[in-house]
């Protein structure tokens, strides 16, 4: 017999109560099974050392991390960050957590009414199977996060709910009360009426149990692989804040432009360089010429004296360390690579820099491939190579991407400096940059966007990609050396 509304005697199972009445019903589930909570998670050890591996390569360096629903903290011993700030319902739970992680600061609260004062880089969020209003959480998460925060929600796939409900009738998990299942679609509409944005999902975990050998082979080898993938027990929801554009006055612009014998495009670069935001900051990295081109950008300075023109030595390696060094001499908010050929327009800069001032990329990539070229600008056997590259890089990135080998690209400096500390981890050597560029973009997981360009034959000097076989087996060994790092758990 259903209950009425108006018995005072009733569970309330109407209006704003009922949501009272099951926040009330959650915390004490969590309180009934906190001190359980550390046999259920020794319990499942293999199953969390995976999930905290995972955490630890999305995370990376996580800065000021927030923990959203945080239990006993056992996955704070996986992520790297400055400073960890946790909040639980359960008041027996936080003191838990206190005991086994005093480095930390805990809360007892409810994420869906209040969040400490942030703001923060990252947060994670753990498990919202048994939250009531997950939107109102999210919206506070929108609250103390900053454009450049990375919100990570850590859940269960709904085509598990049976096993999962096995496991918790058998003792082998903590049980929840009337649990969620939201499907990823679902959280990204959550997301977005919180004003956040998705980013990507990754999933993980087909074999939850430690068996030797078999574990790893289905999780590391198999679980990946499409059509299998969708079928993982965990998925990594990773979000931003969504834009808040700005104008491009408020920022000053380091354009790096990385030449060899280029002394004939030296003038056309200064002169035709527009004014790109409060400042532009135009760095030559010559990389030992032998025309005259270090030469011939003293001339500019000398003639040019109201444009903030820099001359930076290069160390003759490769094309990738002379970009390295202009990025280490930039002084600027945003680093804009421009390559000395000036294949590409740069007139159209100011088109990059609009389009991450305003947040809709983080990594602005140049794209050549999609107006048509002006007479020899790219050879043939180049266009092809380019094609096929962008199309295994797409794969790799988790992003469209039509163009690896663009030189123009532009990012935010404070996300360089994050980069820059990935340079040669990737067991692989990148000749050019883009690789490194890229890939780490992918792993600091930002908005990576294409941006077309009119790309055009240069009039002084030749081209620098030549030995088209040689330089593909280079890109073939980064791109296996990326699959290793960003396709693999990393287990």
């Amino acid at each position: 017999m259903s209950q009425s509304p108006d018995d005072s005697n009733a569970i309330p199972v109407w209006g704003m109560a009922a949501i009272e009445h099951k926040r009330a019903s959650i915390l004490e589930n969590v309180e009934k099974y906190a001190e359980n909570r550390d046999y259920h998670i020794n319990l499942n050890s293999y199953f969390y050392s995976v999930v905290g591996r995972e955490l630890k390569t999305l995370v990376g360096d996580a800065g000021r991390l927030l923990f959203i629903r945080c239990q006993t903290g056992k996955l704070i011993e996986y992520v790297q960050a400055s400073s960890v700030t946790g909040v639980d319902v359960s008041p027996k739970i936080i003191e838990l957590a206190k005991k086994q992680h005093p480095e930390a600061a805990f809360h007892v609260m409810d994420p869906e009414k209040e969040l400490p004062e942030g703001p923060f880089d990252t947060v994670l969020i753990q498990d919202t199977t048994d939250m009531v209003d997950i939107q109102a959480m999210l919206e506070r998460v929108r609250a103390v996060s900053l454009p450049h925060t990375r919100i990570i929600i850590y859940t269960y796939n709904h085509f598990w709910e049976p096993l999962v409900s096995l496991a918790e009738k058998a003792n082998l998990k903590t049980p929840k009360v009337e649990p969620n299942w939201l499907s990823v679609r679902d959280y990204e509409g959550l997301l977005n009426l919180s004003g956040l944005e998705m980013l990507k999902v990754t999933r993980r975990v087909l074999m939850p149990f430690g068996v030797p050998l078999l574990s790893t082979l289905i999780n590391k080898f198999i679980a990946w692989m499409p059509g299998l993938e969708r079928m993982n027990l965990c998925h990594f929801i990773i979000a931003r804040p969504a834009p808040q554009p700005r104008p491009a006055s408020d920022f000053k612009i380091s354009v790096i432009i990385p030449c060899k014998d280029e002394k004939g495009n030296v003038r056309s670069a200064v002169e035709r360089m527009p004014e790109l935001g409060r400042e532009t900051e135009i760095i030559f990295c010559d990389d030992k010429s032998t025309d005259g081109t270090p030469d011939e950008v003293r001339l500019m300075q000398k003639e040019f004296p109201h444009k903030n023109i820099r001359l930076v030595d290069g160390p003759a390696i490769s094309k990738s360390r002379n970009v390295w060094a202009g990025f280490a001499a930039a002084t600027g908010d945003i680093q804009l690579i421009l390559d000395a050929d000036l294949t590409v327009m740069p007139e159209e800069l100011p088109r990059f820099i609009e389009a991450i001032v305003s947040g809709k990329g983080e990594f602005i990539n140049g794209s050549r491939l999609v107006y048509p070229m002006q007479g020899q600008a790219m050879k043939f056997t180049n266009m092809l190579g380019n094609k096929g590259f962008a199309t295994l890089f797409s794969y790799l990135l988790g992003s469209p991407v039509r163009d690896t080998l663009c030189g123009t690209k532009v990012l935010w400096r404070r996300d360089w400096e994050k980069v820059s500390k990935m340079i040669d981890t990737w067991g692989a050597e990148d000749r050019w940059g883009d690789y490194e560029l890229l890939f780490g973009a992918a792993r600091l997981n930002l908005r990576i966007v294409d941006m077309p360009v009119h790309y055009q034959e240069r009039v002084y000097g030749t081209t620098k990609m030549t030995r088209v076989f040689k330089n593909g087996l280079i890109m073939l060994r980064f791109c296996w050396a990326a699959f290793l790092k960003l396709k693999l758990p990393q287990m």
